[in-house]
């Protein structure tokens, strides 16, 4: 059911790092992306795979872990993710990339629960060194990064509490906790 791979595709920060996913398992993931809609169908997104230890580390340390949690700077050695997709836009095609990079992940991630995999989607990156570390042509602008691997983290759906913070957190367990607004908060009746 769809609804379970929804609710199990949560963003996983920590991972099982010696469990290595293949090359061939990242081109699978990469063919869900490609046979995605695509905004006038232009289908400009292309991809770098990483899932050595070199290619990670360079991936690993131009990426910013966590927004809320302001004193972890990330995974440790051991529960860093197993492989990286870069998603990219060639701009010798296109431009705009439309909604296509969302849906794009969607899929990949997705693809990745179904395999027991888990993710992580980065925004934040610094694009100009990893462009540079992984000698990217100029004409190809990094959207997002996203980290994969076998999750080694519980993730938490629970209702925004009363004063409406959604900033999530961990416990002392390390837990990992997101608040979601309910269902009658976001539907307009009107």
């Amino acid at each position: 059911m769809i609804k379970d791979l929804i609710l199990k595709n949560r963003t996983y920060r920590r991972f099982y790092e010696d469990e290595s996913i293949s090359k061939e398992v990242l081109v699978e993931l990469i063919d869900l992306a490609r046979i995605s809609s695509s905004g006038g169908n232009l289908q400009s997104l292309k991809y770098v795979l990483s899932n050595t230890k070199e290619k990670n580390k360079l991936v690993f340390d131009n990426i910013k872990w966590a927004g809320y949690l302001k004193e972890w700077n990330g995974p440790e050695k051991g529960e860093r993710p197993a492989a990286y997709i870069i998603m990219l836009q060639d701009k010798d095609i296109s431009n705009n990339y439309f909604w296509d990079h969302g849906i794009a992940a969607e899929n990949i991630l997705l693809g990745a629960v179904e395999k027991d995999l888990g993710g992580c989607m980065f925004g934040s990156v610094n694009k100009l060194e990893l462009s540079k570390a992984l000698n990217l042509p100029s004409n190809y602008e990094i959207l997002m990064v996203i980290a994969l691997g076998t999750p080694k983290e519980t993730v938490i759906l629970e209702d925004i509490d009363l004063n409406g913070d959604i900033k999530y957190y961990r416990d002392e367990e390390g837990n990992h906790y997101v608040p979601k607004r309910k269902l009658q908060d976001i539907i307009l009746d009107i």
